[in-house]
């Protein structure tokens, strides 16, 4: 009981203003990209599939988890890529999001070394809720026990709303760097149509390069930028990755306009056509006395499943492994 009260109070003071019209962070890495930036759909030279599997706030008992899987590739008849993604947010077993879209990118050649891909998003998204069992404020008495039943009547009913999103990506010679904006239709994820339901629209930003340390391309390094801006959140992030041919490690420093301030840190393992990955979060400042230390395990795989013609006038990338 005394666990299932903490989770609860933690849930309805801090989880729940935190994900109100906002969707769930997945971290700063490209194994979600397609899902934010659909431009970044088919860009490798192979076809792939992607797993992760997120923790959020481990070993604090919140239940709060997600999983994602995608796939995306180039297809020469549409001169472009083209992909699906499904992910699936458990949080705290009140709410549940559920997520599937497709997206497409079309690839174009706009000089001489410099490539450019535009692409587009369609996707339904399912809030659902589940209050059985929850633990409402007004239950709680001042010595901090469960009372009578709550006086707030709260349906289970959910809503499933279509989201639309789009995205550019650039590739000129050593580096890449894209935009996106989700949710232009800003649509509610709530019958009563309240503005704290609403899916705010989100612009974010990426840029990576690709330097070689030894003079080959078996090692090397891959510094990156990243920021988003969404209603009155900024956030931030730059570090490095930094990679062999079966052997990556990563950090990124996270920050944002609340003065919070992250690490993002991980590595990856290659062998063949299998990559397995792990990150790790950690808050390092925050003005949140509530917020946990560890703030999201990552874990999860990437198959290349074929090789993909080479093609003409467009532009292939090696995402970085973070």
């Amino acid at each position: 009981m005394r666990n299932r009260l903490i989770s609860t109070l933690f849930f309805l003071l801090f989880i729940r203003a935190a994900l109100s019209g906002q969707g769930t962070y997945y971290g700063p890495g490209y194994q979600t990209i397609i899902m934010y930036n659909p431009a970044f759909t088919g860009c490798e030279e192979n076809s792939m599939l992607r797993l992760s599997y997120l923790n959020f706030f481990p070993g604090n008992h919140f239940n709060l988890h997600s999983v994602y899987i995608s796939y995306d590739s180039y297809f020469p008849a549409l001169n472009g890529g083209a992909g699906f993604y499904l992910a699936n947010d458990y949080l705290g077993g009140i709410i549940n999001d559920i997520r599937g879209g497709l997206s497409y990118a079309y690839f174009f050649q706009a000089g001489k070394n410099l490539y450019i891909n535009a692409g587009l998003s369609a996707a339904l998204y399912h809030r659902g809720f589940n209050f059985n069992g929850a633990i409402l404020p007004d239950q709680i008495d001042p010595l901090g026990t469960v009372t009578a039943p709550s006086g707030e009547i709260l349906t289970n009913e959910g809503r499933t709303i279509f989201d639309v999103g789009t995205g550019f990506l650039f590739i000129s010679g050593r580096f890449f760097g894209g935009f996106s904006i989700s949710h232009l239709a800003e649509p509610v994820l709530s019958h009563a149509g309240s503005s704290s339901d609403k899916l705010n629209r989100k612009l974010q930003l990426h840029l990576a390069g690709d330097f070689n340390l030894n003079g080959k391309s078996d090692f090397r390094i891959r510094p990156l930028v990243t920021a988003g801006f969404q209603k009155d959140f900024i956030s931030g992030g730059i570090g490095a990755v930094v990679e062999s041919n079966y052997l990556s490690v990563n950090a990124v420093l996270l920050t944002d306009n609340k003065m919070k301030m992250d690490i993002h840190t991980g590595f990856s393992l290659k062998r063949g056509r299998l990559m397995i990955f792990y990150n790790y979060t950690f808050n390092i400042k925050s003005g949140n006395l509530l917020l946990p230390t560890a703030l999201m395990h990552q874990t999860g795989a990437g198959l290349s499943l074929n090789n993909v013609e080479k093609r003409r006038g467009a532009g292939t990338i090696n995402l970085p492994e973070l």
